[in-house]
């Protein structure tokens, strides 16, 4: 049996659903490579750098940073950089960056095509012009129905421009990133109550140990013959008397430490 022959939009459309295919297989492999990136730290400064990194290489952009927002609405804390992964706790100002406001507040992915045409980023054309940016995507990073972050991605003028799939990948990461971010949030909460416990049990084995230091001195002194001479000891220099304190104390944390 002969089969018939495709027309060119049966052919166009079937290398258009390979296409398709081809991007969903990269995309799942490069988020199963995020996965594996954050779930081997509980360092959040570690977290942010690897899905900052990530994302540059993905979509070859110009920029792609990481935001946390602050209690007062009016700023946020550049936390993870692609470009400069130096570039750690900057803040900045959100009336300077009125797409990455807008993600936060209204909790909505915030999508510019054109840097040259819109109107809000008309301060940084110069900016743009120099690095040859061409479109902004801002994705929020939402924790229980809050904002408390946001990826932003700054593609080139010769970049494909983002597509709904591109969009809804950088919203599924950074649906990881928030979870990632709590993880590493109850991690440093943990660590900080077995530093407090371990501070505290420190304490309580100097004092252990300056109990059993007196003791063993005073039984010393009951146990030698003769008066206590006090007058000798009110004839002691003030500061050998300090000298002395401070060589019991420092025998006595080295004495904490070791039990």
């Amino acid at each position: 049996m002969t089969l018939p022959i495709s027309s060119s939009e049966d052919i166009d459309r079937l290398q258009g659903r390979i296409r398709e295919l081809e991007l969903e297989r990269r995309q799942l492999v490069a988020a199963l490579e995020i996965l594996q990136e954050i779930t081997g730290s509980l360092h959040f400064a570690d977290i942010m750098q690897a899905i900052a990194r990530r994302l540059g290489e993905e979509f070859g952009l110009d920029r792609c940073s990481i935001f946390l927002a602050e209690r007062d609405g009016r700023t946020a804390r550049l936390v993870a950089s692609f470009e400069d992964p130096s570039i750690r706790n900057y803040m900045v100002d959100l009336e300077r960056y009125p797409e990455l406001r807008r993600a936060l507040t209204e909790r909505t992915t915030v999508s510019i095509p054109d840097v040259e045409h819109d109107p809000s980023l008309i301060h940084l054309r110069e900016t743009f012009e120099s690095r040859r940016v061409r479109s902004i995507t801002v994705v929020p990073i939402v924790w229980r129905s809050v904002a408390i972050g946001a990826i932003l991605l700054r593609a080139f003028r010769d970049s494909p421009p983002f597509s709904e799939a591109d969009i809804r990948f950088c919203q599924m990461v950074a649906g990881l990133t928030a979870k990632a971010l709590r993880t590493a949030h109850r991690f440093e909460k943990l660590q900080q109550r077995v530093g407090d416990r371990t501070s505290s049990r420190s304490a309580d084995r100097e004092r252990v140990a300056l109990i059993g230091f007196m003791r063993r001195l005073l039984d010393e002194f009951a146990n030698r013959e003769g008066p206590w001479r006090e007058g000798a000891l009110a004839r002691a220099s003030a500061e050998e008397i300090d000298r002395l304190v401070g060589v019991a104390l420092t025998v006595l944390q080295q004495e904490a430490a070791a039990r």
